[in-house]
């Protein structure tokens, strides 16, 4: 009686071989069908497919997670977690800063410099907190209420990050800093694991010679990866979609269609065996 209807398996394999190379796991690849009104199964049923027709898709290598949360109790919405780091990338001889909101894991910015220091890091949150109108009309942030911050700013133990003017620029924009435990990284393992997605998903950035032209790929590749790609970490939507407060009701829709597609699949299996 819960038997796939014809046309949804076709759905299936038509779903891997168009988002396979995006989505690359079975999980992302369900969540994707019913993001697009294509089909609505579970990541258990597209897997099946999969493996019936032999369908090898790319997958993503294990990433353990900390057991316990490296940041005291905040208030857990957007624009309240920044974490940021930096990466390299030799081949270009750029280093590459990034901001992700923690909570929504949305790309907030990034900026491309040959150099490490408190100048980059001003710069980047002071683009950053004007990109999500943090700031009022005199580039100053707003009134803080009972002495607590805008946001927090999490990173590790970087000269840049834990520089004087660092320091004095954060207290400047009420922003307040949490550093992980030095030899630590897995206490930044959102920035880790979102540099870890950005080189493997995109390989050919490491090969990239011309500063101009990486940093023209990096403003492409943050669009895609806001606007596009699917995040686990946020319920299968994308980090625009939960920036932007549309994700709670992407995931109604899909359990919703969940279960019209199974009242269907019932429904018409039962009305053929008779």
């Amino acid at each position: 009686m819960h038997g796939l209807l014809e046309w949804e398996e076709q759905a299936i394999l038509a779903l891997i071989e168009t988002w396979g190379p995006v989505d690359r796991s079975h999980r992302k690849l369900a969540h994707r069908g019913s993001y697009t009104g294509a089909v609505f199964v579970s990541p258990s049923t597209l897997l099946r497919i999969a493996l019936t027709h032999r369908v090898t898709l790319p997958g993503e290598p294990f990433r353990p997670r900390p057991v316990l949360p490296a940041l005291p109790e905040v208030p857990w919405e957007r624009n309240r977690i920044w974490i940021w780091d930096a990466t390299h990338f030799s081949r270009c001889g750029r280093v590459a800063y990034a901001i992700v909101d923690v909570v929504t894991r949305y790309w907030i910015g990034y900026l491309l410099t040959s150099e490490q220091t408190s100048t980059q890091a001003q710069l980047l949150f002071a683009r950053a907190l004007e990109d999500q109108g943090l700031l009022d009309s005199e580039d100053m942030p707003p009134a803080v209420e009972d002495g607590l911050p805008i946001l927090v700013a999490w990173s590790d133990n970087g000269a840049e990050m834990t520089a004087t003017d660092t320091r004095q620029f954060m207290a400047l924009m009420a922003i307040t800093q949490h550093h992980g435990r030095p030899g630590t990284p897995t206490d930044q393992a959102h920035i880790e694991s979102f540099f870890s997605h950005l080189k493997g998903d995109w390989p050919h950035l490491t090969t990239i010679t011309d500063p101009a032209a990486l940093d023209t790929e990096l403003g492409r590749i943050r669009r895609e990866y806001n606007t596009v790609r699917l995040h686990a970490g946020v319920g299968y939507v994308t980090p625009d979609d939960e920036h932007h407060g549309r994700g709670p009701a992407i995931r109604r829709a899909r359990a919703a269609g969940m279960r019209l597609a199974r009242a269907e699949r019932i429904k018409q299996n039962r009305a053929s065996r008779r």
